[in-house]
């Protein structure tokens, strides 16, 4: 009696497992083809293609080892500047008759030397640029979420730089821009997927690492200038109100891009975009936390002047808590399905950051 099942349910895995022996063999035609043309060939041929297929399997090796082995990104880092225990505030002499450097230029020097340094910046590869098969990368669900974290970083390092450029490495707007920092702005803000080799005359060009890297000399040497206090550094109300600003604003132009993303959320969660639109925003959160923990060293006497203290404690806090959102896929479940959105998850965190910030904003503003 169960026998016509049973024949059915054979003769159905049978068909399955002639589709998918004919799916591999389609995908495996072009490679045996043309193993069987080169068989035929003399070394003067063989040589140079297995010296190509050497140099593929060496760099997609390495871009495999640079995309998923992460050598930044403690959530923690925070802890180790030991801000708590400075005394004074940015550009104050000290006891040794220096000045007191500025924590926010620390910061943003260490992001890049984490971005260029301690890890490979992923984006200006040349295999992150070639693409899956004509495909960018972030089209794909493969090896982009380590560069979108890096951008998202970067992101915060380029506000940062203008911010010291056009109003805190300078008194008020009358006095010139910091050389130092002028270059800096310029180097951080090179392009981002730039390799030495280039199809436009004269086809050498600097790296995106090696302007990155001109950009950290350039704050280290403005930090120096202010610890010898031969550089300024207005750490008044209403430039912590402005940066705040643009903080805020920044961090309002990410949470509608998520937004647009969880608009087309699906049942089943799966979204090719939906991981580097996370990284992305978990490298601005990254960034950001660092950053506002030095502005913090920085303007403590406005903090102290305004009663900042709980609400920065509050901000300092969501920062670290969405820091936790380290999920191994990332997700965009729809609202009526059982898979989660982790993109509504850190989206809800950027705004909860945003809403504390935009108090801190109204308390500078009284």
């Amino acid at each position: 009696m169960l026998d016509p099942i049973v024949q059915f349910i054979a003769r159905l895995f049978e068909r399955i497992g002639r589709g998918i022996g004919w799916l591999v063999a389609l995908a495996c035609w072009p490679f045996t083809a043309f193993w069987r043309w080169l068989k035929g060939r003399g070394w003067f041929i063989k040589i140079p293609v297995f010296a190509i297929l050497l140099a593929l399997i060496i760099g997609y090796g390495h871009f495999f080892y640079i995309t998923q082995f992460w050598h930044s990104g403690d959530p923690d880092y925070v802890a180790r500047y030991h801000f708590q225990n400075r005394s004074a505030a940015v550009g104050e002499r000290l006891a040794d008759s220096s000045c007191q450097p500025s924590a926010m230029v620390v910061v943003t020097a260490d992001l890049i030397d984490g971005n260029v340094n301690t890890d490979t910046w992923v984006s200006s590869n040349p295999l992150s640029k070639a693409g899956f098969f004509g495909i960018e990368w972030k089209e794909t669900p493969f090896f982009d979420n380590k560069a979108a974290f890096q951008l998202g970083i970067n992101q915060v390092l380029r506000r940062t730089v203008i911010e010291l450029v056009d109003r805190l490495g300078r008194v008020r707007g009358t006095s010139s821009i910091n050389q130092n920092l002028q270059e800096a702005r310029e180097a951080i803000n090179y392009r981002e997927d730039a390799w030495f080799i280039t199809f436009s005359p004269p086809f050498l060009q600097p790296t995106t690492q090696a302007r990155m890297r001109d950009a950290r000399r350039k704050l280290l040497a403005f930090n120096e200038e202010l610890g010898r206090c031969s550089a300024d550094f207005d750490a008044r109300a209403d430039n912590l109100l402005q940066f705040f600003d643009r903080v805020t604003g920044d961090i309002g132009s990410t949470s509608e891009i998520l937004q647009r993303r969880v608009e087309v959320a699906n049942f089943f969660g799966f979204d090719r975009r939906a991981d580097d639109r996370f990284w992305f925003t978990y490298g601005q959160l990254f960034a950001y936390y660092g950053i506002l923990a030095a502005a913090r060293s920085d303007f403590r006497d406005v903090a102290a002047q305004r009663n900042l203290d709980a609400v920065w404690n509050r901000v300092d806090g969501q920062l670290r808590e969405a820091l936790r959102l380290r999920p191994p896929v990332v997700m965009n479940g729809s609202a009526s399905s059982l898979i989660k959105s982790h993109l509504e998850s850190i989206g809800f965190a950027l705004l909860r950051v945003r809403s504390n910030l935009v108090e801190l904003r109204d308390v500078l503003d009284r």
